[in-house]
């Protein structure tokens, strides 16, 4: 109508990130944890994991909370650069999550793209995509969108070359008995005819139809990868994890070929790009990305989308805090790994139901830092306003 007045179209002010807060902390093992780069010298045993906490705050009052984690060495490192950069976050909008990601890979950009500057700002971006989640009143897995409410899971912490064999065959019965699908068990020690003594062992208390996966964690060279992974092919693995060095993308991808054992590999590395030299060579069947090693949930989907295209499996590595949501979210039937290693740290527990961890229903990743949590830190550091 002639001389009819528009309304003014209602501007949205974006919220804007106003205090970022990190701590670090130091949670004990209950006893020191030895895989085969321990029994062949490569390391000392595992007595703690140092975990890297990021609390972010809006000027909306919305929060979120990540975190990453070190074992043996490199925590303080973490928790040094996450300092320098964290600051970068005030002022932005924390919807924009991708675009923040960038901006802090960039200003540490002098000491690179991975390793201990990935997993720095990983805690952060892992921080963004929880409290996106719980602002719009979602677990993180459904915001991202779902492809299941429940993965199906697999224990590791009960079969480490420390346990002897029948503590190994008494953990395996109780992760089964509370609903955990899978069993993985280490091998890599010097006498491989122990590991196959092992293994055996282990087959045939569970039977033929319980999943049974090995973990070498890089501990042969390609002959010896190859004639075990041979020697290994009677007991139905659902895989062989990092028979070869992680950075070995031709060893494993000629393993993959030679082997009828689908091989897994991927969770010692620090980026989506040397993750890419996994999946142009086909260097393994299944991959295993560790989304605070990898920088974080950003990262980690865009790699989860490459691994679908390729056709690979997918089990990401540890923090199933975290990784259960994404594992939700991925095309094909995933796995996730079941370790108890971090329940100290949080107030909530998961369920694990006919051998599959159960999705929470609790809004982002739907965890709280316990008291505990805090009385372990050791160091924290605050930026902005609260």
């Amino acid at each position: 109508m002639s001389g009819s007045i528009r309304p003014t179209p209602e501007v949205t002010v974006p919220d804007r990130i106003r205090h970022v807060e990190l701590s670090t902390l130091r949670l004990p093992l209950a006893q020191p944890i030895s895989d085969a780069k321990v029994l062949t010298g490569r390391q000392r045993p595992m007595t703690e994991v140092v975990v890297l906490v990021a609390a972010v705050r809006t000027e909306d009052g919305h929060e979120g909370t990540g975190f990453s984690y070190s074992k043996r060495a490199g925590g303080p490192a973490q928790y040094a650069h996450a300092k320098e950069v964290a600051a970068d976050l005030l002022g932005e909008d924390p919807s924009d999550i991708a675009k923040v990601a960038t901006k802090l890979l960039w200003a540490g950009a002098s000491v690179g793209r991975s390793g201990v500057a990935t997993q720095a700002i990983a805690a952060l971006d892992i921080a963004l995509h929880d409290l996106k989640a719980r602002r719009a009143g979602l677990p993180l897995s459904k915001l991202l969108g779902s492809h299941r409410d429940s993965v199906r899971t697999y224990n590791t912490s009960g079969g480490f070359l420390h346990t002897p064999l029948p503590e190994v065959l008494e953990r395996a019965d109780a992760s089964l008995a509370a609903g955990i699908g899978g069993i993985k068990i280490k091998v890599g020690q010097p006498d491989t005819r122990e590991d196959l003594r092992r293994v055996a062992a282990v087959r045939e208390h569970l039977g033929p139809d319980v999943p049974l996966m090995v973990d070498a964690n890089q501990q042969w060279d390609r002959r010896t990868a190859l004639r075990m992974g041979r020697a290994l092919e009677e007991f139905d693995l659902v895989w062989i994890e990092e028979p070869l060095d992680a950075y070995d993308a031709v060893g494993h991808a000629d393993l993959a070929r030679a082997l009828d054992t689908p091989v897994a590999t991927g969770e010692m590395l620090a980026s989506v790009a040397e993750h890419l030299q996994l999946v142009e060579h086909r260097s393994a069947d299944v991959l295993q990305p560790d989304a605070p090693r990898i920088g974080g949930i950003t990262p980690f989907l865009r790699l989860a989308a490459l691994a679908d295209q390729a056709g690979l499996d997918l089990a990401p590595h540890f923090a199933m805090e975290i990784h259960l949501h994404l594992a939700a979210t991925y095309p094909r039937e995933p796995w996730v790994e079941h370790f108890e290693w971090l329940d100290p740290l949080f107030e909530e527990r998961l369920e694990t139901v006919a051998g599959r961890m159960v999705v929470p229903d609790r809004p982002g990743l739907g965890f709280t830092f316990s008291e505990q949590a805090r009385a372990w830190t050791t160091e924290r550091v605050e930026f902005g306003t609260r």
